[in-house]
């Protein structure tokens, strides 16, 4: 965040006062419980970001290591107006006819839910802008299911994501064919909270 910077400096008085204006916000945050690292533009009182203001995609170049790969979900915000994310996207793979197949995702702690605010991605005419911080990200980890035994996880082919996002009830679907298990039991999908981008920001 850049900072406007002053060619005077403010009275003492002036000074105590936002000193005590900023400590007084501090100590509310706190009461409150905040989740750390909410910043203050968060905390106040901005949206949630709804399913139907963000594109939901997958940056399909993965990370493979221990057999599994690692995948960058993104939400993106195409609403005209700021929105928050907070902790864990619902995710489970899908069939050609959009029926889950196998157990859904997960949850990894690796990565401590705080809130992240979405700017919107489009410009004031409607069209998207090269704005920055509109995007968020959720680490995926895929696990190759032949690791798994035939009795308790029968692969198959998944066409794609069924992706629920944070404290979302409604859905969208992302293609992408991926190895995956028909059986419910093995969780062969994990997904980490979500995040500011790192790839496009």
């Amino acid at each position: 965040m850049l900072h406007q910077s002053f060619r005077h400096r403010a009275p003492l008085r002036g000074r105590f006062v936002g000193w005590a204006g900023a400590f007084a916000l501090i100590v509310g945050l706190l009461v409150w419980g905040v989740p750390a690292g909410t910043t203050i533009s968060s905390a106040a009182a901005i949206r949630p970001c709804t399913t139907s203001n963000l594109v939901v995609w997958l940056n399909t170049v993965g990370n493979g290591a221990a057999g599994s790969s690692y995948y960058d979900l993104n939400f993106t915000n195409l609403s005209p107006h700021e929105c928050t994310l907070i902790g864990y996207p619902g995710v489970s793979g899908v069939s050609l006819s959009n029926q889950q197949v196998g157990s859904s995702a997960a949850r990894s702690d690796t990565i401590a839910p705080i809130v992240i605010t979405l700017t919107s991605a489009l410009s004031a005419r409607g069209l998207l802008s090269s704005a920055m911080y509109n995007t968020a990200t959720v680490i995926l980890q895929i696990t190759e299911v032949g690791n798994y035994p035939t009795a308790t996880c029968r692969e198959i082919s998944a066409a794609g994501l069924r992706v629920y996002p944070p404290g979302q009830t409604t859905s969208k679907v992302v293609a992408f064919p991926f190895a995956a298990c028909a059986k419910a039991g093995p969780r062969y999908l994990h997904v980490e909270a979500v995040q500011k981008d790192v790839v496009l920001n």
